[in-house]
């Protein structure tokens, strides 16, 4: 990408795409386009046409998607698939019928199954059963990235998918009936910090393990392999470590301050057991995390709590 490149980045007020903006913007890409949801409907194809026809991006992050924890999913399944099936329709033929030279198309890693061998390869793509709680959501990006690598196999467009692992950070959302579960923790830690209640209740066992990458570094890493990578294949971008969801708690509690119990609740679903993806690709490639958890956790505490008038 050129510095002066018209450069659209999808759904640039949410964790990632805010991310990938300011990433932009700190390496000197001086024409970035964005459009808030008033602006633009992305799930109105005709909508997305006019905006393509009229700014003609020569570059595109798709960024934008619905997206949420276990709660928001199993409570509108229907919204995950319908919603993020639009809006990578609208997108993806949009910028092949545009002519746009290159696509980022951001994926999630609950794409692999749930039972996949850890860590869980690019290869591992639909080779079992995917986790029942948040499937629709899975199979609108597991149908994203193979509609990319549709578009690049018949038209020849230069199109590539990138799968995150879980990912947080300044700008994500912190609503505990829809949020992911680590801005969920933050919040109940900032907020029972501050009424010093004696305790918080944490959904399921504690036991499952994810993998966390600071929002800043996945912004970096799409940067990356939008200047050098070129293939349909899907990447994986991640830390390649991994922590329970008890540790993680804990090293929460520890940065808020948070001094009270730690209760759960085992009528909860706890989600896929482990979910650590391996990154040698990328690593092979050139490119490896640089924010550790604990100072990534630091900073996403600080924004939140500077950004939430009821969490001082």
């Amino acid at each position: 990408m050129d510095k002066d490149s018209k450069i659209f980045v999808a759904g640039h007020h949410g964790l990632v795409g805010s991310a990938i903006v300011r990433a932009l913007a700190a390496e000197g890409y001086a024409s970035i386009l964005t459009r808030t949801h008033a602006e633009l409907d992305l799930e109105d194809q005709g909508a997305v046409r006019a905006f393509f026809d009229a700014e003609r991006p020569e570059y595109v992050f798709l960024a934008a998607a619905k997206v949420g924890g276990i709660h928001a999913n199993s409570t509108y399944p229907a919204d995950f698939i319908y919603k993020n099936l639009q809006i990578q329709n609208s997108l993806i033929h949009a910028s092949y019928t545009h002519g746009v030279k290159k696509l980022c198309f951001l994926g999630s890693s609950c794409i692999y199954p749930k039972m996949a061998p850890q860590p869980m390869k690019e290869e591992y793509l639909l080779t079992g059963t995917l986790e029942p709680t948040n499937e629709p959501y899975a199979i609108a990006k597991i149908a994203g990235i193979i509609m990319c690598q549709a578009y690049a196999r018949q038209y020849g467009v230069n199109f590539i998918s990138v799968m995150p692992t879980n990912l947080y950070g300044p700008h994500d959302n912190f609503d505990l009936q829809s949020s992911h579960v680590l801005p969920a923790l933050i919040r109940k830690f900032v907020d029972a910090h501050a009424k010093s209640l004696p305790s918080v209740v944490l959904w399921g066992s504690g036991t499952p393990r994810r993998e966390f990458l600071y929002v800043d570094d996945m912004a970096e890493a799409c940067l990356f392999l939008m200047n050098t990578y070129n293939d349909s294949s899907i990447v994986n971008i991640g830390t390649g470590d991994d922590a329970t969801i008890l540790d993680v708690a804990k090293l929460i509690a520890e940065k808020v301050g948070y001094t009270g119990e730690l209760e759960f609740d085992a009528s909860k679903p706890d989600g896929t057991p482990k979910k650590l993806l391996d990154v040698s690709k990328i690593a092979g490639l050139g490119w490896r995390a640089k924010v550790s958890l604990p100072a990534g956790l630091e900073r996403t505490i600080d924004w939140y709590r500077k950004n939430n008038k009821n969490s001082k």
